[in-house]
């Protein structure tokens, strides 16, 4: 074939011209690949194989607290991601910023906490402006001037992670104790020094859960000590100005044994020592004034959580049916503590858990969830008269905050929408008078009017009412066109909260409509609801987020092209089922710290929370049903040739809860299999643990980069 001039010359210009534009145009970032390395073991006859099971460390618990530490091509492989990340998100980092930017317009950086009495001084807690951290305050009881028991940014100095445990100040207010972690893994260090002039006391304990309890002399301390798995497994008694080497033992759980948990009384007369899992518990209590007191066993093992309190010389507990009964004095105990039923004509109501559990002198308070609504309820204990502090909104967050005090008739409880900013009341259980104590500043301006929150309900394939808790803006259409985030969790009987947040705001303005999907295996419905979303019902919780998102879209509530799901620990369980059951439901996903390796995970009981966690989700171990179901869902295990939705997968390198390789396999696996050419993105956090970043700065920025992400897949094509 010929060509006239002309046209030969157009041809060789278009195709300079294309050859200079490949040329100079960058090609498109690209994940590292993960090289295949499989290990195959044989599990009830059944043939695993893990292509990925070089990304853990072998010496992994020292790994994880500096990156450093990690093996190199491991290290290379965390680098490769969080650059290929960095990358694919440029585009929405203008956003990012814009997001940060308002909602730190929206935060109080100085906020202070409501005034806590405590015999002659308030306690308080203050932000600092442009600090990531804030003050330990105290002032005399009612007024007058202030006092710094804790620096935190002092603390914090020189640290790229810092996390306060906790503190507690002595019975005589001369000293405070704190605990502190700087790596993220939850190991936290205790110290001790004076309120006056801040020295610090050459005590040091280290390798605890963060847990501090004086003596009522304050001449010495109790605490519970991790072992070399990380498991809090055995309390002791720290005298004051005592090598730790020496301290004594005052409970220890056998090798293999259940996580330990201490509290005090409200009285502050008893130590409750509590050993369980995440569906049963028993209780041993100590005699705080007496020093060569042991622990009895009070509440013998029982499928389900009870928590003994003080109650004129006997001891109230309550069971999960919220039976309350009365058990004798620790002196009078003999071999096992008989207890009888204070409330045996009053029946338990299906459906209406108790959550929190107050005795003060007079008065019983406690929280009753209906429908995953707090209901606050108050019984004087002279005569048993019962009244209720009820809330008005859809859906809402509450709850009392017990205080330091028992011999008191004021009750201190907080309130939040996710319309309304945090209130907190101050509340006398005699005359039932409410006085405003403080409320949450938006500094920023906020108008609730501006906003909807309301409850719908989806139903499941089996029949069940899913409660979801809305929030959008109040001239965003309902009518289809709007995208959406959806939120879940559904693990360990928590409840999904309907509380306030600066941050969800950002997504709302930009007419987002945010969801939260109160599926099973929360408690917002009681233990019924728990029991029907763990073990070996938890299918449910998957098929009940899927008809979540199914009723919104069937029902033009929002867009169906444009839903976002995000799920964060056990919520990553969900959402990475749901992205394997139906990877065209959603736009995008957002997997935070993800507990998605579940089989190899419990499969290995020498990991810190694995025996722990056996009543939650199965015994696969020993239990060949448990490890079939396990199996079917695990989001590793199922990931296959699909066209999954975009996401974004973050982790924390000195997590210990949901260890930094789960993450990272399922990425990898994730990157070798999809068929779409929607990224799949893995952000590993260096200096965080499973709570993420420390700060409230920082912690504003991580929020702001997940739902700059969430806004740019939304408006992708």
């Amino acid at each position: 074939m010929r060509f006239e001039p002309g046209i030969r010359h157009l041809m060789v210009a278009g195709f300079l011209a294309v050859a200079l534009w490949v040329t100079l145009t960058p090609p498109l970032p690209r994940p590292p690949v993960a090289r295949l390395e499989p290990v195959t073991r044989t599990v009830h006859g059944e043939t695993l194989t893990d292509p990925y099971a070089w990304l853990r460390a072998p010496d992994w618990q020292d790994a994880i607290s500096a990156i450093e530490r990690m093996p190199r091509d491991i290290r290379r492989f965390i680098d490769g991601e969080n650059a290929y990340a960095a990358a694919m998100l440029a585009p929405a980092k203008a956003v990012e910023d814009r997001m940060f930017e308002e909602m730190r317009a929206r935060l109080q950086e100085d906020e202070q906490t409501t005034p806590l009495p405590d015999g002659p001084f308030d306690y308080y807690d203050r932000g600092v402006k442009g600090a990531e951290y804030g003050l330990v305050l105290r002032r005399p009881r009612g007024g007058g001037a202030e006092e710094v028991v804790l620096d935190v940014n002092e603390l914090a100095e020189g640290t790229d992670y810092f996390s306060l445990g906790s503190y507690t100040h002595s019975p005589d207010h001369r000293l405070v104790a704190y605990s502190s972690d700087t790596e993220g893994a939850e190991r936290y260090t205790i110290r001790i020094r004076e309120i006056a002039g801040g020295r610090e006391l050459p005590d040091r304990i280290d390798t605890t859960d963060g847990t501090i309890i004086w003596s009522p002399d304050g001449a010495s301390l109790y605490y519970v000590a991790l072992n070399a798995e990380l498991r809090a497994y055995k309390v002791l008694r720290h005298r004051l100005g005592q090598p730790a080497e020496t301290d004594e033992t005052i409970y220890e759980e056998p090798p293999g044994g259940d996580l330990v948990t201490i509290w005090r009384t409200q009285d502050r007369r008893f130590l409750v020592v509590s050993t369980g899992t995440t569906t049963s518990s028993d209780a041993r209590i100590l005699d705080l004034n007496d020093p060569d007191a042991r622990a009895v066993m009070m509440v013998p093992r029982a499928p389900d959580a009870r928590r003994p309190r003080p109650r004129r010389g006997r001891l109230l507990c309550a069971d999960q049916r919220w039976r309350q009964s009365r058990l004798p004095h620790p002196r009078r105990a003999r071999r096992r503590a008989r207890s009888h039923e204070v409330d045996r004509g009053r029946a338990h109501v299906v459906g209406r858990p108790i959550t929190e559990f107050v005795v003060y002198k007079d008065f019983l308070v406690w929280t009753e969830e209906h429908d995953g609504l707090a209901h606050i309820r108050i019984r004087r204990l002279a005569d048993g008269a019962e009244h209720e502090i009820a809330f008005g909104e859809e859906a809402y967050e509450a709850g009392p905050a017990p205080g330091y005090e028992y011999d008191t008739r004021r009750l201190v409880y907080s309130y939040s929408s996710m319309t309304t900013p945090l209130e907190v009341y101050g509340y006398d259980l005699e005359t039932r008078e409410r006085t405003l104590l403080r409320r949450q500043q938006v500094p920023s301006g906020h108008d609730p009017a501006n906003y909807v929150t309301k409850r719908v309900y989806a139903t499941a394939p089996d029949g069940e009412r899913v409660p979801v808790s809305l929030l959008y803006g109040r001239d965003t259409p309902l009518d289809g066109t709007a995208p959406l985030l959806l939120d879940g969790y559904g693990a360990y009987g928590s409840s999904g909260e309907a509380s306030f947040d600066i941050g969800r705001l950002s997504l709302v303005d930009r007419g987002f409509v945010y969801a939260i999907a109160h599926v099973r295996g929360g408690y917002e419905r009681g233990e019924r609801w728990y029991e029907q979303g763990r073990g070996p019902n938890k299918l449910n919780t998957m098929r009940d987020f899927i008809a979540v998102a199914e009723h919104l879209s069937k029902e033009r509530i929002v867009d169906g092209s444009r839903m976002i799901a995000i799920g964060g620990s056990a919520g990553g369980i969900l959402v990475g089922a749901v992205a394997n059951m139906k990877p065209e439901l959603f736009k995008g996903i957002v997997a935070d710290v993800p507990f998605v390796d579940v089989l190899n995970t419990m499969l290995d009981d020498t990991l810190p929370l694995t025996p722990n966690e056996f009543p939650e989700w199965g015994n696969p171990i020993t239990d060949k049903a448990a490890f079939d179901l396990i199996r079917s869902y695990s989001p590793y295990e199922n990931v296959a040739a699909r066209p999954y939705p975009e996401m974004l997968i973050l982790g924390s390198l000195s997590d210990t809860r949901v260890t930094y390789w789960e993450p990272a396999k399922w990425a990898a696996r994730l990157q070798a299999a999809t068929t779409s050419k929607r990224p799949i993105l893995l952000e590993i956090e260096i200096d965080a643990g499973h709570a993420g970043v420390s700060g409230q700065l920082k912690s504003l920025r991580r929020a702001a980069h997940i739902y700059a992400f969430v806004d740019s897949v939304a408006r992708q094509p």
